[in-house]
């Protein structure tokens, strides 16, 4: 039985459609920060089709292109990620999920949100995304000791 394009994959599916090793898919957590797959209870990794979508922006740029780690790094600061997906042959609409990078104006933000929400409902959107935000820093802390 094969997956559906949404589902999850874990870390040995995404390496098989990526077509890199398990190791260099944790290599690269440990080197850029945009990477960030699901971890679930005992540290087994999921990846989303975003982060696959990333992986194959990331594999593209290292393998066919010649970048270096820090190259990629520095890309990923200057564009941010919708040229990693763009270079891996996706777009953010193809994939159906927000803009996470600092390098997005808000419009951008705003476009990808989808309907229009009044002032008070994206006040209570931004708290609710700063809540999580600050949830998912301390699980990470908590997961690096």
């Amino acid at each position: 039985m094969t997956k559906g394009p949404n589902a999850f994959r874990t870390i040995s599916e995404a390496a098989d459609e990526i077509g890199v090793p398990q190791h260099v898919l944790r290599f690269w957590e440990t080197r850029f920060s945009f990477i960030r797959p699901m971890k679930r209870a005992g540290g087994r990794r999921f990846y989303r089709p975003q982060d696959i979508a990333v992986l194959r922006g990331v594999k593209t740029l290292l393998y066919a292109r010649g970048f270096k780690i820090e190259g990629v790094q520095r890309l990923y600061r200057e564009q941010g990620l919708k040229h990693l997906l763009s270079v891996g042959g996706e777009t953010i609409d193809d994939l159906d999920f927000g803009i996470e990078d600092g390098a997005a104006g808000e419009g951008d933000r705003e476009a990808a949100a989808g309907p229009a929400l009044s002032a008070s409902g994206k006040a209570r959107l931004l708290h609710a995304l700063q809540a999580l935000e600050s949830a998912r820093a301390s699980l990470d802390a908590i997961l690096r000791k």
